[in-house]
């Protein structure tokens, strides 16, 4: 999970520019507008916060996940070890989506005000061009985490909680379920487990295929915690949705998709290649101890 954040998180800030900001033109403008402003540190603003939870965060998507499989494999073959068929994978994945939601939202707000609030911004009502922060509203994720409670309450904390919903149920299906399919895919007839190439290479497919389709609620809940840094410009996800199609046209919803998709990939292979060693190692020592 760690080494999944570090490699992702600067495609990760410049995603969420992308989304939630204003005045660039492109993904590589982006970039350079970023490091041009803020050098190199500029692309892993709020990453500490990510990488402080991702390992209880990673533990129960995929102990959900897992668990849910061998529960419906108990439920409905008798043993839970029995190779879970496609509708038990889908319910898996989807239960474990719905669950991770609790602990994503907070973190991913945390992240998204971060790196936001060095971005300018619009005041609706005055009609000036965009103004520039003199100085950032939040000191670190801890900082935040308190001025929004205190401020905003736990709504606010759990703000963008109902598009990240719709993003995240949907997008583990598409996350698990190719996975899954690719891994039997590749690995060779006759082998127990997959190797490490094909559960990195599947892993890799799984995680393109999920952020990519996932992009349009993605840029909705962006959206969504962005805002607040300094204006609130949005009643809810619905409000977010409309005032974003009818101000930028239906293009909006795929802001950010290729950088969502090119990100997923190295994600993912490290998500997955960490969690099925750890499993081998952990059940080779269980092994050995109790033979």
């Amino acid at each position: 999970g760690a080494a999944s954040v570090v490699v992702g998180h600067p495609l990760d800030t410049i995603k969420t520019r992308l989304q939630a900001g204003q005045g660039y033109g492109n993904t590589l403008n982006c970039v350079l507008t970023v490091y041009r402003n803020e050098s190199v540190a500029g692309f892993f603003k709020g990453m500490s916060f990510p990488l402080a939870s991702i390992a209880v965060y990673s533990s129960v998507v995929f102990g959900v996940f897992s668990n849910t499989q061998r529960l419906l494999s108990q439920l409905r073959h008798g043993d839970p070890s029995h190779t879970p068929g496609l509708a038990d994978v889908a319910l898996a994945s989807m239960v474990a989506g719905f669950i991770s939601v609790g602990i994503g939202t907070p973190v991913d707000l945390v992240k998204i005000r971060l790196q936001m609030q060095t971005e300018p911004y619009i005041d609706e009502k005055i009609k000036l061009r965009p103004k520039v922060p003199e100085f950032p509203v939040y000191r670190g994720p801890i900082h935040c985490f308190r001025t929004v409670l205190r401020k905003e309450g736990i709504a606010g904390i759990y703000r963008g909680v109902g598009a990240m919903l719709l993003r995240d149920v949907p997008g583990y299906c598409l996350y698990f379920i190719p996975y899954t399919f690719f891994c039997g895919w590749i690995t060779p007839d006759g082998c127990i487990s997959p190797n490490p190439s094909s559960i990195w290479l599947a892993g890799g497919i799984a995680g393109a295929i999920s952020w990519g389709t996932a992009t349009p609620m993605d840029v909705v809940k962006s959206r969504l915690q962005a805002d607040g840094v300094y204006l609130n410009k949005y009643k809810g996800t619905l409000d977010c949705i409309l005032q974003s199609y009818q101000n930028e046209g239906l293009k909006v919803f795929f802001r950010g998709i290729t950088v969502n998709a090119v990100r997923g990939f190295p994600m993912s292979s490290a998500m997955f290649l960490g969690y099925e060693l750890s499993l081998k190692a952990m059940k080779r020592d269980q092994t050995e101890t109790n033979p």
